[in-house]
């Protein structure tokens, strides 16, 4: 595997880290630490060159249980920009399979807990693939209503943190330019 660069959007990783980073919250609360863990792994699975897990890993960090006014998301703001920036930045000999499929496919097979957050969520990264990506294909065996942008940005303003839609607002906005 290719050694990629560092993830500005991301904290640095200490050294070392392995899946058991996230197995030490398996029986524990998912919050805070859970999701600096998450973003933590997650890029140390990116510079190691695994593209694809590194996602699962801020799909985890989004599902993490937080309220909004956690002091981590002033230093580590929703992922929605590292999203981006790995997507774009991943090489073509490096596998990420196909993230809008995967968004697409978790937005339609969400479960508890916090399900209509994490769906918006869901459905705010497949939005930002298909500006990143444009060329990557949906599924078209999977049915399910693709949201528009402006029932995206109302899921999130119902169901996500407070300044959520403008996080992620911002990122679209990057990623177009």
């Amino acid at each position: 595997m290719p050694a990629l660069p560092p993830c500005p959007h991301l904290p640095a990783p200490r050294a070392g880290l392995d899946w058991r980073s996230l197995h030490a919250h398996r029986d524990a609360d998912r919050g805070a630490d859970f999701y600096l863990a998450c973003l933590e792994y997650g890029h140390a699975l990116w510079q190691r060159g695994f593209a694809a897990r590194s996602l699962l890993c801020l799909d985890r960090a989004l599902g993490a249980d937080l309220r909004g006014d956690e002091p981590v998301l002033r230093a580590w703001p929703l992922p929605y920009a590292a999203m981006a920036w790995l997507i774009a930045g991943t090489p073509a000999d490096v596998f990420i399979g196909n993230p809008r499929v995967h968004f697409q496919h978790y937005a339609g097979r969400m479960n508890e807990p916090r399900r209509a957050q994490r769906v918006a969520r869901a459905w705010a990264c497949w939005a930002l693939v298909r500006v990143v990506a444009p060329d990557l294909p949906g599924d078209p065996r999977h049915r399910i209503a693709e949201p528009t942008s402006d029932e995206i940005t109302a899921a999130l303003r119902a169901h996500g943190h407070s300044g959520e839609v403008e996080l992620w607002q911002e990122a679209i906005k990057k990623a177009r330019t």
